[in-house]
């Protein structure tokens, strides 16, 4: 397989209680992202990582393969991702041929479009190790984002900027979760371990289902989109 799809979904949500399967519009959030990849005809194979039994089952009846349950260690709100993906990888390789690429989708980031996973994808080549999404902050570490000096004081993030408008700061980026894209050689590296590019997506696409608020923002942004003619692939 030369460009495969991961996409890593946990039973235990904190912030929305299984929200990996909260119906959103009539489907599950999953869906819209197994959806998306299989739509895009870069990607040559679509794979679901989840501990839980019942997501396992909605990912199988979107088309997505399933090869496991994954380890329960992996799947702590605390486990990073990439060993989760890494673990997936590797099943992949031992069972279906060593991939070239690995595009991970997060379930949780139903609004992005199946141009942005191509853009993503168009984007890795040999001067980079990895493509990241994110979409340009409304806060700004150079001006108006604070830390805790001790318990009660607080400084900016970014002493001695002298910036005195959001105008004047360097653009900084909010990282969005949505996709991110590794060759084969260099997943072992991670997102920070070699060269990292970044794909600016806009702030309508961007949210990362993570409360009840996200999931009622993304579900009024569908509607309108609906409305619009617009299309949610």
């Amino acid at each position: 397989m030369a460009t495969i799809a991961t996409i890593c979904a946990r039973g235990g949500s904190q912030g929305l209680p299984r929200k990996n399967i909260l119906p959103l519009l009539g489907k599950p959030l999953i869906a819209y992202t197994i959806q998306q990849a299989l739509s895009c005809p870069l990607i040559d194979g679509v794979f679901v990582s989840t501990d839980d039994e019942e997501i396992a089952a909605v990912a199988k009846e979107y088309g997505a393969i399933v090869p496991f349950i994954r380890p329960k260690e992996l799947a702590t709100s605390t486990a990073a991702k990439v060993p989760a993906i890494k673990h997936l990888v590797k099943w992949i390789g031992d069972h279906n041929g060593q991939p070239n690429r690995i595009i991970d989708l997060d379930p949780t980031s139903p609004l992005r479009t199946t141009q942005d996973i191509e853009a993503c994808l168009g984007l890795l080549d040999d001067t980079c190790d990895v493509v990241i999404t994110a979409y340009e902050s409304e806060k700004n570490p150079y001006f108006n984002m604070v830390e805790y000096v001790n318990d009660t004081e607080v400084k900016l993030v970014k002493e001695n900027s002298n910036c005195t408008s959001r105008q004047s700061a360097p653009k900084v980026y909010s990282m969005n979760a949505s996709i991110y894209v590794w060759h084969y050689k260099t997943l072992d590296k991670g997102l920070w371990d070699g060269k990292t590019k970044l794909y600016v997506m806009p702030r309508e696409r961007s949210i990362d289902i993570d409360s009840y608020l996200d999931f009622k923002f993304v579900e009024l942004i569908m509607k309108d989109n609906i409305l619009a003619g617009v299309a949610n692939k």
